[in-house]
């Protein structure tokens, strides 16, 4: 019998050496640059290195990189940029919905895409998947608007978590036109003012024949938690990494934090969100 304890142990040597091999499996050049870097000790990996402001694996530094190197950046390129465990998934889904709307006929089509494919298949991230393992793929063939999404900052995904969430606000004040902050509060609260948002700031707005026709309800429907973790294809297999499809679907529900802060803990928490965010005029409902 193999105990909670042994697993636990078993899987944490398993991490150990998957981490070792991604480190070895980075080009000259990077392992140049880690070297360079402050390190501290990883949890899914040996190490995590100060990159660029945030810490990061190696093969992410690689990768980043890479798309920070190599991508050649369209006016009609959309980016979707989150941090990890905020909505990922679910905005990726809408995102690819409504862009696509009129070419895969979502009113009348019972073979959509985000039916038999994982969002994350559908939007690509630039360094977990396109850049990853030192690919440099040509996207230059791909059909405008091209659609993909990232973790890295502006300036990865393991904080500072205030100066994320701080850079993108701040731009998406300097200029609204080009970058949209959406909370995933915001879209629980009320998904068909916030999808419809998306739409025109994505430059797919809803016509007034669309809304009538209930084309708004239809892809909050379609992209919906419940939906999306009930399919297949969300149940089984991998896309992101080594990560299961199953594990990019949790409660989806606000405040579940709850369940596992304790009132010390919350009242911790809260004097950090006022002192990080300050004054900037970021806030969050988190109940």
């Amino acid at each position: 019998m193999i105990t909670s304890t042994s697993m636990a142990i078993t899987q944490f040597i398993e991490n150990q050496t998957e981490g070792e091999q991604q480190q070895e499996e980075v080009n000259h050049e990077c392992n140049e640059l880690l070297n360079s870097l402050q390190k501290e000790r990883g949890w899914r990996t040996p190490y995590l290195y100060l990159f660029q402001g945030f810490w990061c694996q190696s093969k992410e530094i690689q990768a980043i990189i890479s798309v920070q190197t190599h991508f050649q950046a369209q006016d009609t390129d959309l980016i979707l940029a989150t941090i990890p465990k905020s909505g990922t998934t679910w905005l990726k889904a809408l995102a690819f919905a409504i862009v696509t709307r009129k070419r895969f006929a979502v009113m009348k089509n019972h073979f959509h895409p985000s039916l038999t494919s994982n969002p994350h298949d559908l939007v690509p991230f630039l360094e977990y998947m396109l850049y990853a393992n030192n690919q440099i793929p040509d996207l230059s063939g791909l059909p405008s608007p091209r659609l993909f999404a990232t973790h890295v900052p502006g300036v990865i995904g393991f904080g500072p978590y205030w100066d994320h969430m701080l850079g993108y606000w701040n731009k998406s004040l300097e200029c609204p036109d080009k970058v949209l902050f959406l909370k995933y509060e915001d879209l629980k609260d009320d998904i068909t003012h916030h999808v419809k948002r998306l739409a025109k700031f994505l430059g797919y707005p809803f016509s007034m024949v669309e809304e009538r026709e209930g084309m708004v309800e239809t892809i909050s429907r379609l992209c919906s938690f419940q939906n999306l973790k009930e399919l297949e294809v969300n149940k089984n297999g991998k896309t992101i990494l080594n990560f299961e499809n199953e594990s990019l679907f949790r409660k989806g529900v606000v405040g579940d934090w709850i369940n596992y802060l304790s009132p010390s803990m919350v009242e911790r928490l809260s004097k950090v969100m006022d002192e990080k965010l300050g004054d900037s005029g970021l806030s969050f409902n988190v109940f």
